[in-house]
């Protein structure tokens, strides 16, 4: 057997080996990026009744709310004079959003396994009640609410806020 005819296959034999080593890198560093990804746009929650006129913002675009619809964080939910919402977040808590409301998703964590919880939820105008989920129990005081005024913290398991005009000064 001559050798050199042996080499030349070996040679080829390494750059494939090397080859397929990066691709695969590369394949896991993609999978990490949309990993990422998902993470960042993960399910919040969902609206569970909607009725009226109701909305719900995400960035630029706004979707009339319906059943099922998935809700994430920064999502700004809004019901003209006749409209309401129902939504149900990951750990159970229950907002009921009355007629005329303005209200967004500033915040969501619920990870139990590593005692990790957030909710901050701010209100605008209307009305909103609010029975804890999880967070609300484990984690009270990770839970608030804001309004242009004041800032809810929980302490309880339910409570009922309005926010009306800002008063002239």
């Amino acid at each position: 057997m001559n050798e050199g005819s042996v080499t030349p296959g070996i040679r080829r034999g390494k750059k494939m080996k090397n080859t397929v080593t990066a691709a695969l890198l590369l394949a896991a560093l993609c999978l990490l990026a949309v990993a990422g990804t998902a993470i960042a746009g993960e399910t919040i929650g969902v609206v569970r009744t909607s009725s009226g006129a109701a909305t719900v913002t995400r960035g630029e675009k706004t979707d009339p709310a319906v059943p099922g619809m998935k809700l994430l964080i920064g999502d700004t939910l809004s019901t003209g004079p006749d409209g309401s919402l129902g939504v149900i977040l990951r750990d159970d808590s229950s907002l009921s959003i009355g007629p005329g409301s303005r209200l967004v998703l500033r915040s969501f964590l619920f990870s139990p396994s590593e005692g990790k919880f957030d909710l901050v939820a701010r209100i605008t105008r209307g009305t909103m009640a609010y029975l804890s989920g999880l967070i609300g129990k484990l984690a009270p005081e990770k839970a608030r609410f804001e309004t242009p005024t004041a800032t809810i913290g929980i302490r309880g398991t339910r409570f009922a806020v309005k926010v009306g005009e800002p008063s002239a000064r």
